[in-house]
């Protein structure tokens, strides 16, 4: 059981949360709503704080863009973990000598 608990992600319980974002998906617009949370939009957070005090910015992880996994030591290379520019995954594309 313990094994299992820690591979479980996220936040099971929501706190009562106001959120200010671009776009918000469907079930985590639900469940801030559900635990009487707020979600609004960046100009109407401009016009209740107009200086931005109490507010805190979060940002997503910056690289967790797909082009950072063709970024480091050769595709080839021993011990490279480099994704390849390849047309296709099929038969014909970059299955030689090592990669199968």
């Amino acid at each position: 059981k313990q094994w299992y608990q820690r591979r479980v992600r996220g936040i099971f319980k929501i706190p009562k949360l106001k959120v200010c974002a671009l776009r918000v998906t469907e079930r985590a617009r639900a469940r801030i709503l559900k635990n009487g949370g707020e979600i609004i939009t960046l100009d109407q957070l401009a016009l209740r704080s107009p200086k931005g005090q109490n507010t805190v910015l979060v940002q997503g992880p910056r690289k967790a863009r797909e082009a950072y996994r063709h970024f480091g030591p050769a595709p080839g290379v021993p011990h490279s973990k480099t994704k390849p520019y390849v047309r296709s995954k099929g038969r014909k594309f970059e299955r030689g000598r090592g990669r199968r």
